[in-house]
Order: C-alpha cells, then structure tokens, then sequence
C-alpha cells in the first residue's frame, strides 16, 4: 500500500464503528466510512469533534454541528492550499489520500525533461491539477460540474497558481475526450478519477464497473506519441487494483511501451499506528 504520510494539516485521529474522526487543520470532523468494519473503543477526543456526520434512512445525511469554529476554512499540503467547506454529501472538498498520487505525479513530470501536458478528468476541487501546474506542467481541468470547476480555480488562486497554463474546462468526461480525437490534440499524460455511478449525456445511469475499459481505451487515444504516464484512480470495491492494471495493460500497455504498477492508497490512523485503505490506483509510465 501507497501511503499519504506527509500531511501536516490533516490527520485521522481514529477510526471505529463505520466512522473516522479527522483532523482538518483546527476542525475535527466525524464522517462515515463504509470500510470501518471493527468497533474499538472511542475515547473523549471523539466528543469533541467539532461536527459530526450522519447519514439518512432514507439516503444522504446532514451534519449536525456542535462547536464549529467556522463554516468554511483553509488548508495547506506543502506550497498548495485548498478551500475546505462540508458538503451535504459528507464530503469536504478534498481526498487526502490522494496526495501520495500528487507526490508522484509531481515527481515524473519535474523530471520529464521536457515540456509535459496533463489531462486531468473527473478533476474534482482540482487536487492534481494544482500538484501539475506547481511542478510545470501545462494542465487541462474537466469536470461536469460547474461548482466543483469553480472550486478547483479558488484554490488554484489560493496556492498562488491563477497565472499558471490552466484550462479550466466543464464539461461531460468522455464527450470532451472524443471532440479533443478529432480535433487532433494530444496530451503527454493522463489522470482519471471517475465516480463508481454517473449519469451519461442522456440522463442514463452507468456503473464504473461496465464502463471503466471502454472509457480507458478512449481516452488512450488522446496521448501523444511519447507519453509520459497515465494515472487511473477508483473508489469503487468492484475494482480491484490488479484488475485496473489489467485494464491498463490491454489498453495503454499494447499501444506504448511503458511499466504498470497498481496499489492500494491509504491514510496513516494516529490512535493505532494502522493504516486505512482509501481507494486504488493504477499506473502506466513510460519506462
């Protein structure tokens, strides 16, 4: 397992019972976490969580606030900060875990030698865009979401970043990919960090599981002729990191000569000394 250990604004205190209390900069936050399948004591620090969680019967949830210091605040990860604001989605803006993929893909590219072009789809609140541009890349950001694209570009300014080659995109993942085909442009390395349920362009619902190779292999037709490494991320349990791997070798891999590798992410739990798998990840890079 791939571990996000530098963190010095953020920390999972503990985990039990289907939750984790963490730490974001002075917020302690309590949210469900469907992994969390042991029941180990919870000790006072948990009473004093600033928030806390708590699903619905009926889906979704809402936080019930006991001691906020405020609604909306800051964090940094090295020279990049992020806007954290709880969403009524239990999320917060950022996935911690991910840092271990910004570390590397910020390494890869501060050591291509070259100019380097990202694409960075799904991009979310803009974690990796943000680690791209910081090491010199030219970054590409889609997301089907306008509010999370305007996130993304508040912490893009926060991190002293507005200024860098950023193309702020909203817009459907896949369509995007098909028209950049035909327009001819190509990138030199790819990020993916699909959702494991979405709608299509017609309101269809899909699964990550049915859809991830084609998708995969569409996307291996917008890299340049020498790429530098294409990055797959999934939260979802059908997925497993070796078979994204697999994934990656019969799409990437027959086109390029490259080196695929696949792990598990996770998150370092102060309480146990344990670590808490986060999600996988899957790489093709060039050798």
């Amino acid at each position: 397992m791939r571990v996000a250990d530098r963190w010095q604004d953020y920390q999972i205190i503990d985990t039990s019972n289907g939750e984790k209390l963490e730490r974001w900069g002075n917020v302690t936050l309590i949210r469900p976490d469907p992994q969390i399948i042991w029941n180990t004591p919870k000790g006072e620090e948990w009473r004093k969580a600033n928030a806390r969680y708590n699903r619905s019967k009926s889906g979704g949830g809402s936080w019930q606030v006991h001691n906020m210091p405020k609604a909306e605040w800051d964090i940094s990860y090295g020279k990049l900060k992020f806007h954290i604001r709880p969403t009524g989605f239990k999320h917060t803006g950022l996935f911690p875990e991910q840092a271990v993929n910004w570390d590397f893909v910020s390494n890869l590219i501060q050591n291509a030698g070259r100019p380097i072009s990202v694409l960075n789809l799904f991009a979310y609140t803009g974690g990796a865009t943000l680690a791209c541009a910081a090491a010199g890349a030219r970054v590409c950001h889609v997301d089907a979401s306008k509010g999370m694209v305007s996130w993304a570009r508040e912490n893009a300014a926060l991190s002293g970043l507005s200024d860098r080659p950023i193309r702020w995109i909203v817009d459907d993942c896949a369509k995007f990919v098909e028209r950049e085909i035909r327009r001819g442009v190509r990138y030199d390395a790819i990020i993916m960090d699909p959702p494991s349920y979405g709608r299509g362009p017609g309101g269809e619902v899909w699964k990550l599981e049915d859809s991830i190779h084609s998708l995969v292999e569409l996307c291996a037709g917008v890299l340049s002729d020498a790429p530098l490494f294409f990055l797959l991320n999934s939260y979802t349990t059908g997925l497993s990191p070796s078979v994204m791997e697999y994934i990656l070798g019969v799409t990437v891999g027959k086109r390029y000569n490259g080196k695929i590798s696949s792990s598990e992410i996770g998150l370092p739990v102060t309480k146990t000394g344990l670590v808490l798998p986060c999600g996988n990840t899957a790489i093709w890079q060039s050798k």
